[in-house]
């Protein structure tokens, strides 16, 4: 029989053909190819928006909980805003198939089955999605679709179902790309031969490069693992999807998971820049939380229609990495009419200062200058070209840029910030300087400047606060002298201002942001790090621990720390991607400790990178250390930093079991 399209797509030189729907070994020289074709199914033209259960609920799925959030759907404005798709996750079927081997609907959980589901959501003008498994078992331990893909495929017809999330549990895999392309394939055709539109969502986790090959299987699939609740997951993740943007295109995403905006483990804050960046990489807009019990804040987020417009964008080209240092990105994406959207990036754990250019974004030059509208502020202003703003910690600004002849009826587009670098003894004081600077090409008039501390601290002006015009280009500059009250902990804390001004009778307040650190130079001697108090700890998975392991999620929840079977009393437990910083204030000379990856996780697919950065500058790397080579030594000479980081990094491959110990780590001041 004719080899299927999908297949012989996939198929080099490497590799053997054995038959319909069979594969020999595939050579390591697969996966070189730059661009899977688009599937031509017609589906999925625009990256999928909808709903997922698994995020919020896990296997408590019900039809009832379906049916609530398909009325939620309608009665909140997010069908309205291009959100469609109700997916139902694992845990939806009996643990045992009917007499003709066809999947059966848990009778309690859904009671009218999933056709009934499945109708009640269509009546809403919605369309239902449902989960499956491309191995012997779900990843909950239900039924599998390996080697019943014809089956289940018209069960799902059948049923009325609109989209299917496939996963790769329990695969029996023989973990050649030959075995994936021949699991998703069956599933692929079988969809296909039903006759039924049915968007395919491939969820392979990113273990075989589907990017390069699943394009003609399906119209998404998983780059990573799974999402979590924390900063530090997004942050993995983010980096992981960015450098795809070559592989997508309309009918064929790359998908880094479902939304988790809403669901408590992070701030408004990294919502917004998880929704601002899931929208730039033309990811699926899944969301993730219970929508009946949603804040407002949540709901902002979601219902920003001006930020899914840069997702469902009909040219469908994800957003590339213009620049990228320090933790500061610029990332850009092309759109249909000839804009461009720009997030200003801030994946670092302090307010950073961010810029670029129209002409570096690719616009041709402008003699009114460019309209630019900021999508979280939902305002336009005029720029002569540059484009910057101080970014909070985790934070993004999202902009839309183009070349406009109304551009100049605009307000000018305006920069403020204050400088970052700033440490405080409690009960002492320093001056932070703030900065407003007009970009635009007219005055910004009638320019005042705020700036507010943390109660109980003192902030006083020492220079002018406000300037009745400010011409384009030029900035206002003010110190302000800030005293911390003794006693105060340790720690950053935010400072928080406004800038307002005046530009064609439109008058306009928007925030200034900040921080400083109240910090405490180490004693004199040899001190071990877990004795001292940090300036700040990010964490790809759970807390930063002291002298235990990193555990699992919940605060304390490690072990004692395990190198090659040598236990030390002391040290630093992490997961990658961390970071942690120590205000040293210039009187350290050297940081040593014995670096691996726990033995809790020996033999596990972990690896990680040991780096000490001293004022930003790298001065030690242990190169890529695995669950199997115990403990390594580490030395760095930090003399005269200011600020010394310990970064550990995912090694390169994802940050699975990546637990990482900084035993025995000591620092020496004089």
């Amino acid at each position: 029989m004719p080899i299927p399209r999908r297949i012989l797509a996939c198929v080099t030189a490497g590799a053997v053909w054995t038959g319909a729907l069979g594969l020999a070994a595939v050579t390591a020289g697969v996966a070189t190819a730059p661009q899977a074709a688009a599937l031509d199914n017609g589906l999925a033209v625009t990256p999928p928006m909808g709903f997922n259960d698994w995020n919020a609920f896990g296997c408590n799925v019900s039809e009832q909980l379906i049916k609530d959030t398909a009325d939620y759907f309608v009665s909140s404005g997010l069908q309205a805003a291009g959100y469609q798709y109700v997916n139902i996750d694992d845990c939806w079927m009996t643990h045992t198939r009917d007499a003709q081997g066809r999947l059966v609907p848990d009778p309690v959980k859904f009671p009218d089955g999933i056709k009934g589901t499945a109708d009640y959501v269509h009546s809403k003008g919605l369309k239902l999605g449902i989960y499956e498994d491309a191995g012997t078992a779900t990843c909950a331990g239900y039924p599998g679709s390996l080697g019943h893909e014809a089956t289940d495929a018209q069960s799902f017809a059948d049923w009325g179902v609109d989209y299917l999330k496939y996963d790769n549990c329990n695969n029996k895999s023989d973990g050649t790309r030959a075995d994936f392309l021949r699991r998703y394939t069956a599933m692929g055709d079988a969809l296909e031969a039903t006759g039924r539109p049915i968007v395919y969502s491939l969820c392979e986790w990113g273990q075989q490069q589907p990017w390069e090959w699943a394009g003609d299987i399906g119209n998404l699939w998983r780059t990573t693992g799974d999402i979590s609740d924390n900063w530090g997951s997004l942050k993995s993740i983010t980096d992981a999807n960015l450098p795809l943007a070559a592989f997508a295109k309309p009918g064929a995403w790359n998908d880094p998971d479902m939304l988790e905006v809403g669901n408590g483990g992070m701030t408004d804050t990294e919502y917004r820049t998880h929704f601002s960046l899931w929208s730039m990489m033309n990811s699926p807009l899944l969301i993730g939380t219970d929508l009946r019990k949603a804040s407002q804040a949540t709901m902002d987020i979601l219902l920003n229609k001006d930020v899914i417009a840069l997702d469902q964008d009909p040219l469908g080209k994800q957003a590339t990495v213009l620049s990228s240092s320090g933790g500061a990105q610029v990332v850009v994406k092309q759109l249909a009419n000839g804009d461009r959207a720009v997030a200003l990036y801030n994946e670092s754990d302090q307010p950073q200062h961010i810029a670029t250019t129209a002409e570096a974004i690719g616009l041709p030059a402008s003699d009114n200058g460019y309209q630019v509208r900021d999508l979280w502020q939902h305002r336009d202003y005029q720029s002569a070209g540059s484009l910057a703003a101080t970014v909070p910690a985790h934070g993004t600004v999202l902009l839309r840029v183009g070349r406009s002849a109304h551009a100049m009826q605009n307000p000018s587009l305006v920069d403020a910030g204050a400088n970052t670098a700033v440490h405080i003894a409690p009960g002492g004081s320093a001056d932070v300087t703030t900065y407003v600077t007009d970009l635009g090409t007219a005055p910004a008039h009638g320019v005042s400047v705020r700036l507010s501390a943390p109660a109980g601290w003192s902030v006083r002006p020492t220079g002018s606060t406000s300037t009745p015009a400010l011409p384009g280009g030029q900035t206002l500059s003010t110190t302000w002298h800030i005293t911390v009250p003794a006693g105060t902990a340790t720690g950053t804390y935010a400072l928080s201002g406004t800038v307002g001004y005046s530009g064609h009778g439109v008058t306009v307040s928007q925030p200034l942001a900040g921080q400083v650190a109240v910090a405490v130079p180490p004693p004199a001697g040899t001190s071990y790090l877990s004795d001292l108090p940090w300036e700040s700890a990010a964490n790809g998975w759970g807390p930063v621990e002291r002298d235990t392991s990193n555990g699992e999620t919940a605060a304390g929840d490690g072990n004692p720390i395990t190198l090659g079977g040598t236990v030390y009393a002391k040290g630093l437990g992490v997961h990658a991607p961390s970071t942690v910083a120590y205000y040293t204030a210039g009187t350290c000379t050297s940081l040593t400790a014995t670096v691996g990856i726990d033995d809790e996780k020996k033999n596990s697919k972990g690896s990680v990178e040991f780096l000490v950065l001293a004022d930003g500058k790298q001065v030690a790397d242990s190169g890529v250390v695995t669950s199997t080579t115990g403990g390594h030594p580490l030395t760095a000479d930090v003399t005269g930093a200011q600020v010394v980081q310990l970064v550990v990094t995912d090694g390169g491959d994802g940050n699975d079991s990546d637990h990482a110990d900084w035993a025995g780590a000591s620092i020496t001041c004089s």
